[in-house]
């Protein structure tokens, strides 16, 4: 990524809001940075990627603001997880407006696509959010486009950072899901470098999920 100064974090006053909702409701955050996920997570056998806008900042060069890190981990991998972070932190299941810890009463999770969040303790921040990828057979699975299932090495890609991405289409069209504003700006700045078949791949795949009526497909940078 590009050094200097970061873009600013696009946030309209409705998303501002609701994030103060959810802060007020489930307790403060204070997320890693990039590095600080790496040291986190050095020693962890499995295999885990980042998602999210940190992977779009990855493909384009240029970095932006941003509230959080998120990263991914397979879900039959959370055992894994669990052992590695033993007696250091606690994880957090979430689902659907559900959440509980997970522990020896409770190891298993909501479902294969829900989330993890994770802190030290009940008084403080949490630092790192974990959506999970359902993963049969093995294989890497988009949760919001059944059938499309792949090897991780086919959805994802290592930078120059040496930590794995997940490929900006497919960043993108789960952010065409939400559509906040910081979305719409990841999109004008990711879609005049994708290749042909990344933008059609994207098209595609907007279509089947919500539908020709999707905004996206309207805006000029998909025209």
């Amino acid at each position: 990524m590009k050094p200097g100064r970061a873009l600013p974090l696009t946030q309209t006053t409705a998303e501002a809001d609701e994030a103060r909702y959810w802060a007020r409701l489930y307790g403060r955050w204070q997320p890693m940075s990039l590095p600080q996920v790496r040291d986190f997570l050095a020693g962890f056998s499995r295999p885990w990627w980042v998602v999210g806008g940190w992977s779009i900042d990855a493909f384009t060069g240029v970095t932006r603001e941003h509230s959080d890190v998120d990263i991914s981990i397979f879900s039959s991998d959370v055992p894994a997880l669990r052992s590695f972070l033993a007696g250091r932190w606690d994880l957090w299941n979430l689902h659907k407006g559900d959440m509980r810890p997970l522990t020896d009463r409770h190891p298993d999770i909501f479902a294969a696509d829900s989330q993890l969040w994770v802190r030290e303790h009940g008084d403080a921040p949490w630092v790192v959010d974990i959506p999970l990828t359902p993963d049969p057979h093995g294989l890497w699975t988009n949760k919001l486009l059944p059938g499309h299932t792949a090897p991780l090495e086919d959805v994802t890609e290592v930078a120059g950072d040496g930590l794995r991405y997940l490929n900006p289409e497919i960043t993108l069209f789960f952010k065409a899901r939400t559509r906040r504003a910081k979305d719409d700006d990841d999109l004008r700045r990711t879609y005049p470098l994708l290749s042909e078949p990344q933008r059609n791949w994207l098209t595609a795949a907007i279509e089947t999920a919500w539908g020709t009526d999707h905004p996206w497909l309207n805006d000029l940078l998909l025209a």
